[in-house]
This record gives C-alpha cells, sequence and structure tokens, in this order.
C-alpha cells in the first residue's frame, strides 16, 4: 500500500473514531435532557405525589393545559398559542 493510501486510510479511521465519540457524547446530551423533561413532566401530573401519573391525572392536567393555552377561547389550538405549553419547556406548573 501506497504511503499516501496508508495516510489516508489512517485519516479516516480517525475521523470515524472521533465522529463516533461526538455521536455517542451528543446521545448521553439528549438522554440526559429527554429523562429530565420526563421527570418534570411527571412531576407537573402526578397529583397524589406516588410517582405515577395515572390515567385521570394525565386527562386532567391536559385538559387544564388545554383551557389555558386556548387564550381566545376557540376550542382549537394554534401553533402559537402550544408553543406556550409547559410540556415544552421548563415554565411553571399552571395547573395547581
Amino acid at each position: 500500500m501506497a504511503k499516501i493510501s496508508k495516510i489516508a486510510l489512517i485519516s479516516g479511521l480517525v475521523a470515524a473514531v472521533i465522529a463516533s465519540t461526538s455521536a455517542v457524547a451528543v446521545s448521553k446530551r439528549t438522554w440526559s435532557t429527554g429523562s429530565r423533561d420526563v421527570q418534570n413532566l411527571i412531576r407537573l401530573m402526578d397529583q397524589d405525589k406516588n410517582g405515577v401519573v395515572s390515567k385521570e391525572e394525565f386527562m386532567q392536567f391536559m385538559e387544564a393545559e388545554f383551557d389555558r393555552l386556548d387564550v381566545d377561547k376557540s376550542g382549537g389550538l394554534t401553533a402559537k398559542e402550544l408553543s406556550h405549553s409547559s410540556i415544552y419547556g421548563t415554565h411553571t406548573n399552571p395547573h395547581r
């Protein structure tokens, strides 16, 4: 194998390892953020604080969230209204 080909092969392998390591780091950050988001949702929805969101708790939360977001009381949510949802950020819980 020519010297240039060996250098190209080694460079490609190094780039692949770096890309793979970066992807794993991003994946771990994404998982960590997702896990925090799930914990925030449970905290917001779990009225009896048993660590489990029942169907009733979920439905009550979503109904109250819908009513809160539907600022023009049209019975439907626009993209602008929906973007203010506490399920997409770290807003305080409006349901308590």
